[in-house]
């Protein structure tokens, strides 16, 4: 995973904060120029004891890959071939269904099959759909997901006054300018002499001022000055997510404000811990929701959305392509990227909004991958358990092979890691480990990193 931050120097042109696992987090785009290229890559050593907000917790991260040193923007799409069926075609244009009817080969609206006895709609080859267990929102437009949409989210610009900085994505929280966005895309803005700056879908802009962030979950609350009556976007859940459902994310890909692309929930819970640029030591960790919704630099902190225009992620990182040699390529996105469930993030926002110090679970372990073997073929091997905690507390003890928590299936370290953040301080959960080549099962409830 390769993690790049951009900067709006192109003397200096610097790529900081190279991660693991061929993937690209901290998806600022620098304001420059679209014939200038500002990423020349800088990889930093390998990653070793780093804590993600918990002392106990360590892990090994792997050495980096090269860095990610993408082109400049490409230039402007050719216009958009004939109408013809398919899900390419209906993505692209806005005017045919997504989910479920993609491939019927006409537009088919939401009120018709909603409010028709009939179950079933006829295809472009005279076949037929049965509808009769269709929900009527993977049939809605990504177009009227658009309109929706669109007026809620924001492009951010942080910047230093020396003229560094980047662009990210926002969501609109409230009317009176409250702004959920990613740690990474103003964490500079947490700088004496720095600026936030919104721009809205209308074309204005605005001042902001940070009101707080999270490292640890890579989310961040700003908030514009002097603005009232804004559009705020609708809040889903996360945990009714399921795969294949259509979404659709909204941001600012390389600067290129009120973009929408549109795709499916790929998977569920995916483990991302990625080191912090600030401080290596550190990591952000959640259980992502990847999609194959395209999204570029610029898209942090943007929205990824349902089709009942709910707010269900925060576009945060992309995974990239690999090259022969192992390492990573400029080939574009390459349709696998990944957003922070709301449900898990709306508990930090609050947080924020209070200004508290955020809080996340805590287990009180170490541990590394289990190796495979006839009995597991992933999870997490505990090595060390910490005396009072949770763990202890429950019986968990060093040697056991944790292999779900709650209904999130624990494959690996950072799979443990992941699941444990999806809870709250004080949550239980049954935890389901390996001991002596027995499945047995526990029941923990959480501690919070605070104490």
């Amino acid at each position: 995973m390769d993690r790049a931050r951009g900067t709006s120097d192109p003397a200096e042109g610097e790529v900081s904060g190279v991660g693991a696992h061929g993937m690209m987090f901290g998806m600022t785009q620098p304001p420059v120029p679209p014939s200038q290229n500002p990423y020349d890559g800088q990889t930093p050593g390998p990653r070793t004891n780093i804590r993600p907000g918990r002392p106990e917790h360590t892990m090994q991260l792997p050495t980096p890959p090269p860095s990610y040193q993408p082109s400049p923007p490409p230039a402007p799409p050719a216009p958009p071939a004939p109408r013809r069926s398919g899900l390419g075609a209906g993505v692209l244009a806005g005017a045919l269904v997504i989910g479920g009817l993609a491939g019927v080969g006409g537009a088919v609206g939401y009120e018709k099959l909603a409010g028709s006895d009939d179950t079933t709609v006829k295809t472009a080859d005279g076949g037929t759909i049965d509808t009769s267990q269709l929900n009527p929102l993977d049939i809605v437009s990504v177009n009227s997901v658009a309109k929706a949409v669109l007026p809620s989210v924001v492009k951010i610009t942080a910047a230093l006054d020396n003229g560094t900085g980047g662009t990210g994505s926002g969501s609109i929280l409230t009317e009176d300018g409250e702004i959920l966005t990613n740690n990474h895309v103003i964490e500079i803005a947490d700088t004496e002499g720095a600026t936030l700056t919104v721009s809205f879908n209308d074309g204005t802009n605005a001042e902001a001022e940070l009101i707080g962030r999270d490292p640890a979950t890579d989310l961040a609350l700003i908030k514009v000055k002097d603005k009232s009556d804004l559009p705020p976007i609708q809040i889903g859940d996360s945990d009714a997510t399921e795969v294949g459902q259509a979404v659709v994310a909204v941001g600012s890909p390389y600067g290129l404000e009120a973009t929408v692309t549109a795709g499916i929930v790929s998977a569920l819970h995916r483990p991302l811990v990625l080191p912090l640029e600030s401080d290596p030591n550190q990591a952000s960790v959640y259980g992502a929701i990847q999609t194959d919704a395209p999204i570029n630099p610029g898209n942090s902190g943007g929205a990824l959305v349902n089709m009942a225009g709910q707010q269900i992620g925060v576009n945060s990182v992309i995974q990239l392509a690999r090259g022969a040699d192992g390492g990573t390529g400029d080939s574009g996105n390459v349709g696998i990227g990944y957003a922070i469930p709301i449900s898990d993030a709306m508990p930090i926002i609050k947080q924020l909004r209070a200004s508290e110090t955020p809080t996340h679970a805590r287990l009180g372990v170490a541990g590394e991958d289990a190796e495979f073997s006839p009995l597991v073929s992933g999870g997490a091997e505990i090595t060390e358990v910490e005396e009072g905690s949770p763990a202890a507390d429950a019986g968990i003890e060093a040697g056991d092979v944790i292999t779900s928590i709650g209904d999130v299936h624990v494959g690996s370290w950072y799979g443990l890691l992941a699941a444990i953040y999806s809870f709250r301080p004080d949550e239980s959960a049954d935890v389901v480990l390996i001991r002596d080549g027995e499945e047995q099962t526990v029941n923990v409830t959480f501690g919070s990193d605070a104490e």
